[in-house]
């Protein structure tokens, strides 16, 4: 049960003091989860039989049985009952987003870690196969984005945002191949089990996620990426701007180290765009 769908639904047909109570939910969240009936009813100015009521019309059978829905709400984030207040003069919305990409790659660039970076690049570098998995609106946007970054530089490259799929093409995979996830939460369980079959049969595997978190413990390589996010949840996420850098990191140290399978494959992939959609060869690089 959502407590606050119910009061977004039944907003319009609450009487004064039920619409006193309700303030007191959306306001007052952390007093409302832990005050007795007698202490919401004082708060609201009502009686406690107005708060019993007020309960069952939002389809709790008690005054404890709504408390316990309304502790369940803290589990999904306080922060979505009342929104971070933000301009939304686009000027502003663009500084916002901006800088937050902005501090996004800085952040992470910081803490990449040089020792770890070098082992992902050698390992996908000499791959016969790369399988890149992702599930979920961003970590598919990585495991594609691995395909169109690494494709054009000769390698062998699969993607995979189906969890069924991904466990049959890892049980297909040969050790010299290499499983890369994403998982921005880290806590892909479907992901974890691809993870521990690939390294029961000697397979490379490699993650960007959150540090120690349950992807992170079940790869044998891990790019943590750990950035904050702010309280604004009407702005896209800025971390998933981090983990295309590190894509493109991890794709750039596979070039140079591939650097003549590289460069035909870049070459050859120019040419059929210059003459077949461009004319010529002065749009952008690599694409």
């Amino acid at each position: 049960m959502d407590i606050f769908a119910t009061i977004q639904q039944e907003g319009p047909q609450f009487s004064a003091s039920e619409q006193r109570i309700a303030d007191i939910l959306l306001t007052q969240f952390d007093f409302a989860v832990n005050a007795s009936i007698i202490e919401l009813a004082e708060r609201a100015e009502v009686s406690p039989p107005t708060v019993t009521r007020f309960c069952r019309r939002l389809g709790c059978q008690s005054f404890a049985d709504f408390k316990v829905n309304l502790a369940r709400t803290a589990y999904v984030g306080v922060r979505y009952l009342n929104p971070e207040a933000e301009s939304t003069e686009p000027a502003d919305v663009a500084t916002d987003v901006i800088t937050k990409a902005q501090n996004a790659l800085f952040m992470v660039h910081r803490a990449l870690d040089a020792v770890v970076m070098e082992k992902v690049a050698d390992r996908v570098s000499r791959a016969e196969m790369v399988y890149a998995f992702g599930s979920g609106g961003n970590s598919s946007l990585i495991a594609g984005e691995f395909q169109n970054r690494l494709f054009r530089l000769g390698s062998r490259v699969s993607v995979s945002t189906d969890h069924g799929l991904q466990l049959m093409l890892t049980a297909a995979a040969r050790p010299n191949d290499v499983l890369i996830g994403s998982s921005f939460s880290g806590r892909n369980a479907e992901l974890v089990k691809c993870f521990n079959l690939a390294r029961e049969n000697g397979i490379t595997t490699i993650a960007l996620t959150q540090s120690d978190s349950p992807v992170a413990k079940a790869a044998e390589l891990v790019i943590g990426i750990d950035l904050p996010e702010g309280d604004n949840i009407f702005r896209p996420t800025s971390t998933r701007f981090a983990y295309l850098a590190v894509v493109d990191v991890i794709a750039s140290l596979v070039a140079y180290r591939n650097r003549k399978l590289s460069q035909v494959t870049l070459r050859h992939i120019k040419q059929q765009l210059v003459e077949h959609r461009d004319g010529d060869d002065r749009q952008l690089l690599g694409d």
